[in-house]
Order: structure tokens, then sequence, then C-alpha cells
């Protein structure tokens, strides 16, 4: 797939979004949050810089999930009281999207389901619910809140204005997971599997030389 270019508004650096449905990224160079407005991009604020972690995955790791290969092309970073996660964003080779979560060497690819039924409210929701998806029952595991602390690479939604974001984990018993954001509403239902990262053929990993 060809990739679309335009320059940072704030430092005139090249912006290369090598997912055309991307609608925000954060500039290399000067750190600015942009949004991006059909062909025009509008700095919106400036992204801390997001920590380093014993994670092998960066922008640009590739590898296989369910048959499609991917690129990791965005990166949101969360931090709650026992400690922080990152949600890798996934660009698959079929022009969808999927979600890698990275927590303590705890891997889960999801993507983006349409709910059957009208999800639960963040503040209903608790371990132990019940929620039915395309005939498989889930379970509600944990309910987690957690601070937003910053963003690199291209997202396909705006995450700059967020500050705390409430997400429900759920099990079944075939050992699907799925997970409800509560960062817009309605809320946004994400289903998958938990991984070993053997399972996803990675290439060009990150490197711990100098740490």
């Amino acid at each position: 797939m060809s990739s679309v270019g335009a320059s940072c508004p704030n430092c005139g650096a090249a912006i290369v979004f090598r997912w055309a449905q991307a609608v925000q990224a954060t500039c290399d160079y000067c750190r600015s949050v942009l949004v991006r407005h059909d062909v025009a991009l509008e700095r919106v604020g400036e992204s801390a810089i997001v920590p380093l972690t014993p994670s092998p995955l960066q922008l640009g790791t590739e590898g296989t999930w369910r048959g499609a290969g991917f690129t990791v092309i965005g990166r949101l970073v969360y931090a709650w009281e026992r400690g922080g996660w990152s949600e890798w964003h996934l660009r698959l080779d079929r022009d969808e999207s999927a979600w890698l979560s990275d927590a303590q060497a705890e891997y889960v690819v999801t993507s983006q389901v349409t709910p059957e039924a009208a999800l639960p409210g963040a503040h209903g929701v608790a371990p132990g619910l019940a929620l039915l998806h395309r005939h498989v029952r889930y379970e509600v595991t944990t309910v987690t809140r957690a601070q937003y602390v910053g963003t690199e690479g291209e997202l396909p939604f705006a995450s700059w204005d967020r500050a705390e974001v409430t997400f429900a984990d759920l099990r079944s018993a075939t050992g699907g997971f799925a997970t409800i954001d509560y960062s817009e509403e309605p809320p946004l239902l994400f289903t998958g599997e938990a991984v070993e990262l053997s399972q996803l053929a990675l290439r060009n990993l990150r490197t711990f030389e100098g740490w």
C-alpha cells in the first residue's frame, strides 16, 4: 500500500502516514501531536516522551496474526496504580486495524467489533458481569482506570485530550479475550486472544544495547 505524506505544521518535518485511515500522528522530531483533517494537519498539543520499556516491540516491527501480515505503526501508553502498559496499533495487510496489548510481558491481540447489544456503562461494569457476543460468553475479570501517558506514531482516532480512561477486560471459557473501552460514548468493544510473541513471527524488533 502506498503511504500518504504531509509536513508537520510546527517544525516542517516530513510526516508519512503508513495507513491511509490514520487520524492522529506524533511528529518524531518535535513531539507535536497532529490531528488530520482531510489532507491538512492541525497541531493540537505535544506528547510527553514515552518511557523506555523492556518490550522488544517498536514502531516498524512486522509480524503475522491470523494469517494477515501487520506492521506496528502507533502506540498508546497508559499508567495505573500497579504499573503501566502499551497498546501498539497494528496496520494489517488487508487494510484493517488491530491492537497488540503489551503489559509486563503478557500480550493480547484484539480488533474492534460491533457489539450485538448495548454494552454496560462504565459505572455499572464489575468483575463477574457476563457479555454474550457471537454466541461466545465472556465474563468481566478486571476493571482498570488508567491515566493516559503519551503516544507515538499513527492512531485511528484522536487521543491527545484524554486524561483518564476506564477499561473492562473479559475472558471466555475457551480462552477468548475481550475489552470494553470507555474512552468514547457509546463504549467500544474489542475481541481477540492472548498470544505468545513467538506466534506472531515478528521481525525488526528493538535491540537493547546501551540500556
